[in-house]
Parts: structure tokens; sequence; C-alpha cells
């Protein structure tokens, strides 16, 4: 299938396997390459949680699958040293031929300005249409659209609604939530998106390094399962409700909403969040045990029923492709 996302990322199949804080391990973002989609590297969770130097992460991809593949960049600027460090991992993607690049939480102007002159192409990450324009502005050419569904930090408006928002503005649309099965990311890309983006999905696959319990844990939800908590990163997070969380309560804490209200107090509680929650999701999600129960997941769950290996998924959704029009309803008009 031709889309502007399959031209933009040199893929046969308009579907990226989504750059996950701590899932994103290099052997799943290869598989999901190989197979025709795109795997995205989320650079944290390749060095932090999986242990390689940066470019030598990016080496063993590249050793794993000559198909191209995608980088995440999180852009919010929480600090000069963060920013400097991110801006050397897009340097060293692009020495290592990587081309595409999803960005996230911020201005992508300054990743556009790197990766333009080496014909990088950057997508952003947005959830509502006045980010849109802001990103639009700076040079993203396509939007990574995060609806209501999604996992982690999931939107608050419906994949139609959003499309209808976005597609005003002339760039390439993807849909990022609630695509669990291979209708589902036809019924997309039949409402009018350029592709599709999965997180959830990708968990549960042979290749993913995310512990069996997490996996099972994704087998085993419902839609009603999933829930939005405050208390990982201060705003809402979309997880899977198990004890912990229930012991844990959804909403931040009255010091925190106090904090987060404030201009300048708000980018330190949102530092405090962040490094506390990326040492919660790394133990949680790689224990064996499963006994920390703090897993992100979106409501696609409720068509995932198996542990698939990464490249059969991507192939059973392209074989969607051939099917004739989707007649099951657009995904996000199921509410919970």
């Amino acid at each position: 299938m031709d889309t502007p996302l399959t031209r933009d990322a040199s893929i046969r199949v308009p579907l990226i396997c989504g750059a996950m804080y701590p899932c994103s391990n290099p052997e799943l973002v290869a598989a999901a390459s190989e197979a025709g989609g795109i795997g995205i590297v989320q650079p944290i969770a390749l060095t932090y949680v999986h242990g390689h130097e940066y470019r030598a992460g990016l080496q063993l991809i590249k050793s794993l699958t000559s198909k191209p593949f995608g980088m995440n960049a999180l852009i919010e600027d929480s600090s000069s040293s963060y920013r400097k460090r991110m801006e050397q991992w897009v340097a060293i993607a692009l020495e290592e031929g990587v081309r595409f690049f999803v960005t996230s939480l911020g201005n992508p102007k300054w990743v556009v300005r790197m990766v333009e002159p080496f014909g990088g192409i950057v997508y952003h990450d947005v959830t509502e249409r006045k980010w849109a324009e802001k990103s639009a502005a700076n040079g993203a050419k396509g939007l990574i659209a995060v609806n209501r569904r999604a996992g982690g930090h999931a939107g608050g408006k419906g994949a139609d609604e959003l499309l209808d928002e976005l597609s005003a503005l002339g760039l390439p649309v993807v849909a990022a939530g609630g695509v669990g099965t291979a209708a589902e990311f036809r019924a997309m890309l039949d409402l009018g998106y350029a592709g599709v983006q999965c997180g959830t999905r990708f968990i549960a696959t042979v290749e993913c390094l995310a512990s069996q319990p997490y996996k099972q844990a994704i087998l085993a939800a419902t839609e009603t399962d999933i829930v939005l908590s405050e208390r990982i990163s201060g705003v809402p997070v979309a997880v899977i409700r198990t004890p912990r969380i229930d012991r844990m309560g959804l909403r931040a804490g009255p010091f925190a909403r106090w904090m987060l209200r404030g201009h300048r107090r708000k980018r330190w509680m949102r530092i405090w969040f962040a490094l506390r929650s990326i040492r919660q999701l790394k133990l949680a999600s790689l224990d064996p045990k499963g006994g920390d129960e703090y897993w992100q997941a979106g409501k696609s769950v409720a068509g995932i029923t198996t542990v698939e290996p990464a490249g059969e998924i991507v192939r059973c959704f392209e074989g969607e492709l051939g099917s004739p029009k989707s007649e099951i309803a657009p995904t996000d008009t199921r509410r919970a």
C-alpha cells in the first residue's frame, strides 16, 4: 500500500512499531523493520534499560536487518545537559544511516534543522490541533495523532475527531492508539490515516524483552482494565489496573498538584517525576516475577490475545490491506 508514510519512511507497510520506554529493545525494533514496517529506537531504553552503548546498539539493529528503522527524540527542554545528549544521539543516528525521526514533548525545530541536510524526515507526536500547527510551522513533515485509546501519555480525543482536526494542515497523519488487530489497522487507514503506530501490540511479542507477567497482563486485560494514573509523570498515563495501582491511587498528591500548577515549579516537579518513573518502569517491566504490577498499556488490549513474533504481526496487518474495505466501526468510537 502506497501512502505518504510508506514513502517518507521508505517502507512497504504503513505501520510503525512505536518507541516505548522501557520496552524498545534492539531485537524488537529490527524485527518490525525486517517484516516491512518500521521500528523506532527509544534512546534511553536502548542505553539505560537494555545496556547498549548507543552507537553499538544502532549497529546491532543494523546487523539484524538491512531495512530502515527510526529514532525517537524526546525534545522537551528540561535541561541543557539533556538537550546536548539528545543532539549527540540524533547526530550519531544520522551517521549510522537513520533518516526517519519521531519527536515528542516539545518543539521539533532543532531536530528538523539537524536532519534535513541529510534527507531526514521528522514526524511529531500531537494530541490536538494547536500542537500540530506549531510543529508544522517548525518543519515537521508528518503528525503522529495520539488519541484517547493510546497507552502511555494518551490524548483526549477520538481517532476520527483528531483526524478531522489535523487533516486540514495538509500533512500526513498517523493514528496512534487503540489498534491491536489487523481489522482495526485497516479501519484506521479507511478513515484516511496515512498509517498506524502501535505500541501495546508489540509488547506482546516474542522479541520484546518485557517480562512474561507483563505480557500475560496485556493478554488478560480488557478495555475497562485500562485506567489513567497521574502517579507516574504528574499527567494522566494509561496503565493496566492492578492491585498495586489500586493501592497507589490514580491522582497525584496535593503537593505534586500544587507544584505542577506553577509555571516555574512545574519544570522541577516533572524532572522529579521523570527520574523516579524511569527507574520504577524499568524494574516493573523487566521483573520476571511481575511483583511490581506497574505496566503501561492502551485500550488495544481488548484485541490482543496471543504473544506472537513481531514479524507475524506486521505480515498479518499487511494481509489485511488486500481485503475489502473494513466494515467495522472506527475503533475510537468505542468508549470504555
